[in-house]
């Protein structure tokens, strides 16, 4: 920021607005804090911890991610991958989402591996002739955005 430029004006909240806003418990939100998922951004005059609108989207992230079957240690860890690179945060955002997302669908083909071994030849094969052009254009598009990165 110039001299002279004054940091835009954000919302802040106590922990009570906070639990409000978000709709978990402010025991919820100290457990969080407690486990570094969280952190306030400044504490108030009377010393009250003080949350942003980024808190509330983390919060809602977390609480996707819980309802996915990730740990909350798991989840530490994304976030922390996430802190370590940061070039562009739009792009490292975007891509901890797809690693998130890789990961979901990891865990559901492993839940489908006894339904598929269950399939009839004929039905195996137009389930993988419906499904293969996609993920092959899903591992390519991967692949290019991999190698043009290790490029820069």
């Amino acid at each position: 920021m110039r001299h002279g430029q004054s940091e835009p004006p954000r919302n802040l909240y106590k922990i009570g607005e906070l639990s409000r806003l978000s709709g978990i418990s402010p025991r919820t939100i100290d457990y969080y804090t407690g486990l570094g998922l969280l952190s306030p951004v400044k504490r108030s005059g009377g010393n009250y911890r003080l949350y942003d609108d980024e808190t509330l989207d983390r919060i809602r992230r977390i609480e996707l991610l819980k309802a996915q079957k990730f740990s909350l240690e798991e989840i530490r860890d994304q976030f922390a991958a996430l802190n370590r690179v940061t070039p562009s945060e739009q792009v490292t955002r975007k891509l901890a989402d797809l690693h998130t997302h890789l990961s979901q669908l990891e865990r559901e083909v492993k839940e489908l591996e006894p339904v598929l071994e269950q399939l009839k030849p004929q039905q195996a094969k137009r389930l993988f002739r419906a499904i293969t052009p996609q993920t092959a254009a899903c591992v390519e598009a991967l692949l290019l955005l991999l190698n043009k990165s290790n490029l820069m």
